[in-house]
């Protein structure tokens, strides 16, 4: 074999082996566009389409190509990049889309919800103007903090001081539906782009990255390019990510975290369920969540009811009695979303049924039209039931006590707390009986399903106490 050949059938030995180890869509994207230049005292070179490609295989497949070469080569084996010239890369074109030029990344924030165009025109290697794709409605300034959110505020001013820079990396915030999670998380992006105009931002919903990822690997065939366009990004905020679902989804995202957050830039995610209780997510990634800070949004209190009512008010240029408002915040338990509607809804009944008053309206619309809360049910109504039926007292429930009735009783409890009360995490149950972690709850429900399926007295237990439940929420 020529010498000119060597460093050819070198990399094609390096290619083999690699081909057996990354998924086949990885090695096409990363992989074939490498091409080998020469081999000299065990150093390998070869040529790579930019520095970007570069960064990433480094980033992604470090491992990899370390423990193949030596496997090739040696263990004195190296290897060194050459970056493509400009020349010889063939131009990236889109239908429809101009060649792009580098601009500086200057970002507006749209002037209506309505304004948002598509983020996902792939940019190629080049920095182009995006639009975040933030709501200034979902700013600070329209948020109300109270004992149900004060963390997340907090820890999202401290982001928007110096995004990358703090311990909240990644900040995870989660809670159930209209607690406030889409508004704090934009308002945190909102405030980064006004003391650093210069920053890249993007806020983009779980669905709309699992939805783009496919199209770009199989409509555009531009993987590369989807995963340049989220690694030039300065804040990467995610809402609803329990929605990344698929094996190359949440491949495509992993890396791009790794690089954002190995890179400095400050990431956001929300979620329906705490990171403990997502379903469906490889290990690694869900052990990146755990990384900065997870902070729950809990229902809010009476008072920060009316203090949002309030506000809200006041944004819509509306004198409504104060009495109203009381009684809006006292009838009204469930979240923000369902109480603003309320308000508005009350606003636009006013401004029609003139010959009611507003305190009618309002038992009106809570009783009809917003879905007022007509179960109580929380973890200590489950576990009186609980106790009640087996004749035990709260103390013994919550005990250590290893008494098989006792344990049947408590992992009972667990069982119905997460299955009868909505966005109930593992987390909150395990604390509120006895302390246990989520992972005790978790064995304790696939327990009880495990028993409700060959045992039928056990089974019994269970549906007695779910119909008295249920009858007495009623």
């Amino acid at each position: 074999m020529e010498s000119k050949e060597r460093h050819i059938q070198i990399w094609d030995n390096c290619l083999h082996i690699i081909e057996q180890i990354v998924e086949p869509q990885q090695f096409k994207v990363w992989f074939r566009p490498i091409r080998a230049v020469s081999f000299q005292d065990s150093k390998l070179t070869v040529e790579v389409p930019s520095l970007f490609f570069q960064e990433y295989v480094e980033s992604a497949f470090l491992d990899v190509l370390r423990k193949t070469l030596k496997r090739v080569v040696g263990e004195d084996a190296q290897l060194s990049y050459m970056v493509r010239p400009v020349s010889n890369q063939p131009e990236m074109r889109f239908s429809g889309q101009r060649t792009p030029t580098p601009v500086n990344p200057q970002v507006t924030i749209p002037s209506s919800p309505s304004s948002h165009p598509s983020p996902f025109i792939y940019p190629g290697l080049h920095k182009v103007q995006i639009d975040p794709r933030l709501n200034p409605v979902y700013c600070f300034a329209n948020l109300v903090e109270g004992e149900c959110n004060k963390m997340g505020v907090t820890a999202g001013e401290n982001i928007a001081t110096a995004p990358g820079k703090t311990v909240f990396n990644p900040l995870f915030i989660f809670g159930g539906p209209g607690l406030g999670k889409t508004h704090l998380a934009q308002a945190i992006g909102i405030a980064i782009k006004e003391r650093f105009p210069d920053q890249v931002v993007l806020y983009v919903t779980g669905n709309e990255f699992k939805t783009t990822y496919m199209h770009a690997v199989s409509v555009l065939n531009k993987l590369t390019d989807f995963m340049a366009y989220y690694m030039k990004l300065d804040v990467l905020i995610v809402d609803d990510i329990q929605d990344l679902l698929g094996p190359g989804c949440q491949n495509a995202f992993f890396n791009i975290f790794n690089y954002l957050h190995q890179s400095g830039k400050q990431l956001i995610f929300t979620s329906d369920r705490a990171p403990v209780d997502l379903q469906n997510f490889e290990e690694r990634l869900l052990s990146r969540f755990k990384w900065g800070l997870s902070v729950q949004l809990t229902h809010p209190d009476y008072k920060t009811r009316l203090q949002m009512l309030r506000s809200r008010a006041e944004r819509e240029g509306v004198q409504i009695p104060e009495e109203v408002l009381e009684f809006l915040a006292t009838r009204v338990k469930t979240n923000f979303r369902e109480l603003e509607g309320a308000l508005i809804s009350l606003i636009a009944h006013a401004s029609v049924e003139r010959g009611k008053s507003m305190l009618e309206l309002a038992g009106s619309i809570t009783e009809n039209l917003v879905g007022e809360e007509k179960s109580d049910l929380d973890i200590d109504k489950v576990q009186k039931s609980v106790c009640e039926y087996f004749n035990i007292t709260r103390e013994d429930l919550v005990s250590k006590s290893r008494k098989r009735q006792i344990v049947q009783a408590r992992q009972i409890a667990m069982f119905l707390s997460r299955n009868l009360i909505s966005n109930c995490s593992l987390a909150t149950i395990g604390q509120e009986i006895g302390g246990k972690d989520h992972a005790t709850v978790l064995h304790a429900c696939t327990t009880v399903s495990d028993l409700m399926a060959t045992d039928k007295v056990f089974k019994k237990y269970v549906t007695d106490i779910e119909a008295m439940l249920v009858q007495a929420s009623c």
